[in-house]
């Protein structure tokens, strides 16, 4: 009976119909803290966007998403320049959901639930604009634009925004019901092909399933691309400068700066704030030099 199952795997396998797990990807990309046991596992207990210690944090610091890429360093250099700030948490979850978090006062993942208060949100303009009655002190310290990441040598042959409309190019696009660059892109779609191209992306092949929405655009878009799940995806430029930074089979194509949009990203201690001077010397340290070389490395522009 065994043998049997195991050539009718081998079969099935062969022919296409079901296809091995493969996780030579995962994240996390980051370099995790040390622990006496390390206890992650690719496909089943993997949480990239939680950071350091959940145990009585000196800091805690939301970061949208797509910043994720930048955290080791700079949570590094901020405890070199502070060291009386050891414990800080921080999380890398989409700016939607991180401020639905600070409304709500809890965030389940799994079987856990966090209610630590952050003492420092960042985000895009137009989200902490809505975020404003939770927020002071706010500060501009980086800015970015987007790109397109393809599988490497583009099989597709995505040269800009348009060809995404084709109807045999597989999309993964970020929802942007909580995503902030969701928006942004669907800006870009009106800028590069019009109303038509937007609706054609964000509606038709939505419709039809060659459009992805994803949950979590910074983790699955390059999954998606990295597994053929995708053929291309709009995301911020970082992004798919740092997957080539890692090595990974995928190519950046430009956008254009007539069809492209800017993003500036701005932090704030957050009015109820458990660590206020901690919170403040974070936003000056994002505001220095120090910090703003740490994210021009990876791609992203600071104010001068």
């Amino acid at each position: 009976m065994k043998k049997n199952t195991a050539a009718l795997a081998a079969l099935l396998l062969a022919a296409g119909i079901v296809k091995a797990q493969e996780h030579r990807f995962d994240p996390p990309w980051n370099q995790p803290p040390e622990s006496k046991v390390m206890f992650t596992i690719p496909g089943i207990d993997n949480v990239p966007d939680l950071y350091g210690d959940i145990n009585d944090p000196q800091l805690v610091v939301f970061f949208a998403g797509n910043q994720f890429m930048c955290v080791d360093e700079l949570l590094a250099a901020f405890k070199e320049a502070h060291s009386q700030y050891q414990r800080v948490f921080a999380e890398t979850l989409p700016p939607g959901i991180l401020a639905k978090q600070i409304e709500g006062g809890s965030l389940t993942i799994g079987n856990m639930r966090i209610t630590l208060q952050p003492d420092v949100y960042t985000a895009g303009r137009s989200r902490m604009l809505q975020m404003m009655p939770y927020m002071e002190d706010t500060i501009t310290y980086a800015y970015n634009r987007l790109a397109i990441m393809v599988r490497k040598g583009n099989p597709k042959k995505i040269t800009g925004l348009k060809d995404l409309g084709r109807k045999e190019v597989r999309v993964s696009m970020p929802n942007p019901t909580w995503e902030g660059i969701g928006g942004r892109i669907e800006e870009a779609y009106v800028k590069a092909g019009g109303e038509a191209l937007k609706k054609a992306i964000m509606q038709t092949k939505v419709n039809d399933g060659s459009t992805y929405l994803t949950q979590i655009h910074h983790w699955q878009t390059p999954l998606r691309v990295l597994y053929d799940q995708s053929d291309a995806g709009p995301v911020w430029y970082s992004e798919a400068l740092y997957q080539q930074m890692l090595q990974h089979p995928v190519e950046l194509v430009p956008i254009p700066e007539k069809e492209n949009i800017k993003a500036v990203y701005m932090a704030a201690i957050v009015k109820t704030t458990p660590h206020r001077e901690a919170a403040a010397a974070f936003v000056a340290f994002l505001a220095g030099e120090k910090a703003r070389a740490i994210y021009r490395k990876y791609g992203f522009t600071t104010p001068l």
